[in-house]
C-alpha cells in the first residue's frame, strides 16, 4: 500500500515533471552572428566628361577671282601725247620715233590709229621685234599699216565687215558683225579714244597684212566698212610719208631761168641780165 502510494507519487511527480518540461520552451539558440562580407566602397566614378560635339567649320568655297579691270586709255592732247601718257604703249612710241612718224601723227588731223599695246608687241615671234627695230623701212611700213587717213569710229564698224585702206597702201579688214569688234585677227579692246587730232582703237595684236582674212571668204556682209568711212576733208592735207632712213634730202633748189643762163655753145658767153 505504501509502495503503491510511493510509486503513484513518483508517477505523478514524473508526470508533472514531464508536463513542466513540455511547457518550458527550449532555450533559444542564438545563431552565430554572420560576419557581413566586406563591402568595398564603390570607387567614385570619374566625373562625366562633357563631350562637346566638334563643330567643323564649313570650308568657305573658293571666291572666284575678280577679273582684272583693264586699264583705260584716256585722251590727253594729240595722238602721240595720249599714247605717251598712258604707259602701255612704250614700244609703239619708240617705234614711231625711230621711223620719224611722231611728227606725222602730231601734225595731221582725222587720223585713225590702231594702237597695239606693249603686250601685243611682246607676243610677236621671238626675235621679230628686234629685227624690225634694226630695219627702219620695214618697221615704218608695219606702222603705217596701223594708220587710216580717215575717221573710222566704232559706229561705222558695228554690223559691218569690210576692208579699209591704210596709209601703207594695203587694207585692214574691219569686222563688227559679231559680238565684239575686230581688225584682221586682232580684237579691239578699247575703241573710240578721241585725242585732239584723231581716233585711237586699242588692239591686242600687232597688225600685219598676212593676218588680214580673205575678203573672198566673207559671207553675209551687207555693209562695206570702207564705204562708210568718210573721205578726208578737202582742206585736210594728205598724210606726209616719213622720209626713209638713209635717204638724202631731195634737192629743192629751183632751176634757173633759161633766159638768164649762158649759151652752152658759146664758151665766152656771159649770163644774160
Amino acid at each position: 500500500m505504501t509502495m503503491t502510494r510511493l510509486m503513484g507519487a513518483a508517477a505523478v511527480a514524473a508526470l508533472l515533471a514531464g508536463a513542466a518540461q513540455a511547457q518550458t520552451p527550449p532555450s533559444e539558440t542564438t545563431p552565430p552572428t554572420a560576419t557581413p562580407p566586406a563591402v568595398t566602397p564603390p570607387t567614385p566614378a570619374a566625373p562625366a566628361v562633357k563631350v562637346t560635339p566638334s563643330v567643323v567649320a564649313p570650308v568657305p568655297s573658293a571666291t572666284p577671282a575678280t577679273p582684272a579691270v583693264p586699264a583705260t586709255l584716256v585722251a590727253k592732247g594729240d595722238l602721240i601725247d595720249t599714247l605717251k601718257a598712258d604707259g602701255r604703249f612704250k614700244t609703239l612710241v619708240k617705234a614711231l620715233e625711230a621711223t620719224n612718224m611722231t611728227t606725222v601723227l602730231k601734225n595731221n588731223r582725222d587720223l585713225t590709229v590702231f594702237a597695239p599695246t606693249d603686250a601685243a608687241f611682246a607676243a610677236l615671234p621671238p626675235g621679230e621685234l628686234d629685227r624690225l627695230m634694226k630695219d627702219p623701212p620695214a618697221l615704218q611700213k608695219l606702222l603705217t599699216y596701223h594708220v587710216v587717213n580717215a575717221t573710222v569710229d566704232s559706229a561705222k564698224m558695228k554690223g559691218a565687215r569690210g576692208g579699209v585702206k591704210t596709209v601703207a597702201g594695203s587694207e585692214v579688214v574691219l569686222d563688227g558683225s559679231g559680238e565684239g569688234l575686230k581688225v584682221n585677227s586682232a580684237t579691239i579692246v578699247q575703241s573710240d579714244v578721241r585725242p585732239t587730232n584723231g581716233t585711237i582703237h586699242v588692239v591686242d595684236k600687232v597688225l600685219t597684212p598676212r593676218t588680214a582674212p580673205s575678203m573672198a571668204a566673207t559671207t553675209g556682209a551687207t555693209t562695206d566698212a570702207a564705204a562708210t568711212a568718210p573721205a578726208p576733208a578737202t582742206t585736210t592735207p594728205p598724210v606726209a610719208t616719213p622720209p626713209k632712213a638713209g635717204t638724202p634730202p631731195a634737192d629743192t633748189t629751183p632751176p634757173g631761168d633759161p633766159d638768164t643762163q649762158p649759151d652752152p655753145a658759146d664758151p665766152e658767153a656771159k649770163p644774160k641780165v
